[in-house]
C-alpha cells in the first residue's frame, strides 16, 4: 500500500470523530496537503504534511504510516508525527447567577450585578 484517500487516513488515525466529518473538512477546505488544499479522494503518501483545521484549532502532522481502517489510539498515535502548537489552555466557565425560586423579575439593580459577574461591560454610564 502506497496511497490512501486523505479522507479516510485522517478518520482512521482519530484526527476525526468520522469519515463524513473528515470528507467534509475536505470539500470545506480545511484539509491541506503540502500547501494544496484537496478534495476528499487526494492520495496520501508517506511524509507528506497534512494541515486540519478542526473544533477551532489547527492540527499540523507528518505521515509516517499509511492505514485505511480505523485503529486504536495507541497505534494511531504510531502513524504520524504531530508538529501542531500546543492547544490553547481552557477557558473558566463562567459563573451564573442564581436567583431564588419565585422572587420574581430581576431589577435593574439586580441585572447590574449579574453582568459585572459575567464580565460584561453595561450600555449605561460608568458606575463606580
Amino acid at each position: 500500500m502506497t496511497t490512501t484517500r486523505i479522507d479516510s487516513w485522517i478518520w482512521s488515525v482519530r484526527l476525526t470523530k468520522t469519515r463524513s466529518l473528515a470528507a467534509a473538512a475536505c470539500r470545506a477546505g480545511h484539509v491541506r496537503v503540502n500547501g494544496e488544499r484537496v478534495k476528499p479522494a487526494h492520495a496520501v503518501r508517506t511524509g507528506d504534511e497534512v494541515r486540519l483545521r478542526h473544533a477551532g484549532r489547527e492540527r499540523i502532522v507528518v505521515v509516517s504510516r499509511l492505514v485505511r481502517k480505523r485503529v486504536g489510539a495507541p497505534v494511531a498515535a504510531e502513524c504520524y508525527i504531530d508538529n501542531s502548537p500546543p492547544a490553547p489552555p481552557r477557558e473558566e466557565v463562567p459563573l451564573i447567577a442564581v436567583r431564588d425560586r419565585g422572587t420574581g423579575r430581576p431589577t435593574k439593580r439586580d441585572r447590574r450585578e449579574m453582568d459585572e459577574l459575567r464580565g460584561r461591560m453595561g450600555l449605561g454610564p460608568e458606575r463606580d
